[in-house]
C-alpha cells in the first residue's frame, strides 16, 4: 500500500497546489448557483412508454422511503401526486406559460391570443408567469424556471436583441426539452432596418425558433385631407400584430400534442422522483451522520497514538473499509468487505493527489499554533486531521452514494472522477474557517480531555 500511495502522489508547490482548488472551487461554486429545473433530457426518447417507466422507479423510491420511514410526513401526498401523473397522460387540455423580463407585453400577448378563433377550437390555459430578471430575489428565477417545467408549452418574450440572462435562460429551458417558442414582441417600436437587424441575430442564436410580433403597437398619427383644404389629424391603434405567432401555435397542436403531454407529465415525473430521493436521504443521512462521527473520533484516537505525520489515513484503512460498509449499507449498495478496503484505499489515495491531506494538516496546524500548549502535544496535529479526512471521506460516500440509480456490485463499479469531483466539493464545503476552528476545538477536547480549550484568535 505504501509504494502504491507513495507512487501516486503528485509533487506540487503550494502555490500551484491551492490555485487548483481555488480555481476548482470556484468553478463548482458558479455551477452550483445556476438554477437547478431538473434532469437533462437531450439525449431521452420520450413517449408513453418511457414516462411509465420513470413512474416506476418513482414508485420504488418512495415504496423504500416507506420502508426506512413509515410514518414520513411527504408519504401520502408523494403516493397522490404520482397518482395524478398518470392521469395526466391522457388529458387534452394544453398549457401555456407566458414568460419573460419586465414589460415585455406577457398580458397583452395571452388577452389577445385568447381572442384568436383558430385557436379556440383547442383546449388551452394560458399561464403568465412572474417577471424575470427583477433582482428582488436571487431564487425568484429559479421558482419560476421550475415552474416552467409544469407546463406543456412556452412562450419567451423579449422586446430587443437577447441579453445573457435571458440566452441562458433559454439554454436551461432546452435542456429540459421544454418546447420554447422566442417572441419577438413590441417589434413595432423599431424603424424597419434595426427590427429586421434585430430579428436575425435572435434567430442565429436560437437556431431561427423566432416570431416577430406586435401585440399592442404603438398609436400612430393620421392625418386627412379634406375638400377644403383643412387638415384632420388624430392618433390612431393599428390592429395588432400576431398572425406568425398564431400560425407558429397552431401548427405545433396540431403535430406535436400527444408529445408535448408525455415529455410535460415527463419532466414532473422528474421533479417529483427528486423530491421522493431528496425525502428519503434525508433519513439515510440522519443515520449515517453517527457512522462518520464514530469513525472519525476512531480515527483521530488512532493517529494520536501512533503519529506518523501524511500517512494517518494509511494506518486507519481498515476502519474506513468498515465505514465504508456501513454507509453502502445504508444506501442498499452492494459492498462486499473486499471492495470497500479498495474504495478507502482509491479515496486516501485521491486524497494525497488532491493534496487533501497535506492541505488538511497546515490548516489544522495553523489553528492549534495559538494554543502552544496543545500544540507542542504529540499527536495532536495527526489525530486531529486523521478525524478530519475521515469526515470528508464519510461525507464524500455519502454524497456519492446519493448520486447512485443502481448497486455497486463489482469493485469496478465505482466511478473515480465522479467521486474525485465529489471529494474536491465537500472538502470545499467543509474548509471554512470557522468550521475548521470549532472542528478543531472538538478534536482537541476528545484528544486531551484535560487541556483547556482552544483559544483562536480571531
Amino acid at each position: 500500500m505504501l509504494d502504491t500511495w507513495h507512487d501516486s502522489i503528485v509533487q506540487v508547490g503550494e502555490f500551484g497546489l491551492l490555485s487548483a482548488l481555488v480555481v476548482g472551487g470556484g468553478l463548482w461554486l458558479l455551477q452550483k448557483n445556476r438554477p437547478q429545473i431538473g434532469e437533462q433530457l437531450d439525449n431521452m426518447v420520450i413517449d408513453r412508454s418511457s414516462v411509465e417507466n420513470a413512474v416506476n422507479k418513482t414508485q420504488a423510491i418512495i415504496n423504500q422511503l416507506a420502508q426506512e420511514a413509515v410514518n414520513h410526513a411527504s408519504l401520502t401526498t408523494l403516493r397522490e401526486q404520482l397518482e395524478q401523473l398518470l392521469l395526466e397522460l391522457d388529458r387534452r387540455e394544453i398549457q401555456i406559460a407566458v414568460t419573460g423580463g419586465k414589460s415585455v407585453g406577457k398580458s397583452t400577448i395571452i388577452q389577445t391570443l385568447k381572442n384568436v378563433e383558430t385557436l379556440s377550437t383547442n383546449s388551452l390555459h394560458f399561464v403568465e408567469t412572474a417577471p424575470l430578471f427583477t433582482g428582488m430575489n436571487e431564487n425568484s428565477d429559479a421558482v419560476t424556471l421550475s415552474e416552467l417545467q409544469k407546463s406543456d408549452f412556452v412562450l419567451f418574450l423579449t422586446n430587443g436583441d437577447l441579453t445573457d440572462s435571458e440566452f441562458q435562460v433559454w439554454q436551461q429551458l432546452k435542456a429540459v426539452k421544454q418546447s420554447v417558442l422566442l417572441v419577438f414582441n413590441k417589434q413595432d417600436q423599431y424603424i424597419v432596418d434595426e427590427r429586421a437587424t434585430i430579428l436575425q441575430s435572435l434567430k442565429q442564436r436560437v437556431s431561427g425558433n423566432v416570431v416577430a410580433t406586435s401585440a399592442s403597437p404603438l398609436p400612430v398619427k393620421v392625418r386627412k385631407h379634406e375638400a377644403d383644404g383643412s387638415v384632420q389629424e388624430w392618433m390612431e391603434k393599428p390592429t395588432p400584430n400576431i398572425q406568425e405567432l398564431t400560425e407558429k401555435l397552431v401548427e405545433v397542436l396540431t403535430q406535436q400534442k400527444q408529445q408535448l403531454v408525455c415529455t410535460t407529465t415527463m419532466r414532473k415525473v422528474l421533479l417529483l422522483k427528486a423530491e421522493a430521493k431528496n425525502c428519503l436521504n434525508s433519513i439515510r443521512r440522519d443515520r449515517s451522520t453517527p457512522i462518520i462521527e464514530q469513525n472519525q473520533w476512531i480515527a483521530a484516537a488512532a493517529a494520536f497514538a501512533n503519529p506518523i505525520p501524511a500517512l494517518d489515513i494509511l494506518a486507519t484503512a481498515a476502519i474506513n473499509a468498515q465505514m465504508v460498509m456501513d454507509l453502502g449499507n445504508i444506501y442498499q449498495q452492494k459492498i462486499s468487505l473486499e471492495q470497500a478496503q479498495q474504495v478507502a484505499v482509491t479515496m486516501g489515495s485521491l486524497m494525497l493527489k488532491l493534496g487533501l491531506v497535506e492541505l488538511s494538516t497546515r490548516a489544522v496546524t495553523g489553528i492549534l499554533k495559538t494554543n502552544a500548549v496543545t500544540f507542542v502535544a504529540g499527536g495532536v496535529v495527526e489525530g486531529v486531521s486523521a478525524a478530519y479526512l475521515t469526515k470528508i471521506a464519510g461525507l464524500s460516500l455519502v454524497e456519492y452514494f446519493e448520486q447512485q440509480e443502481i448497486a455497486l456490485e463489482t469493485g469496478t463499479g465505482l466511478n473515480l472522477e465522479k467521486l474525485r469531483q465529489v471529494l474536491q466539493n465537500v472538502f470545499q464545503q467543509n474548509q471554512k474557517i470557522a468550521v475548521l476552528e470549532a472542528f478543531v476545538k472538538q478534536g482537541v477536547k476528545r484528544l486531551l480531555p484535560e487541556t483547556k480549550p482552544v483559544e483562536v484568535l480571531g
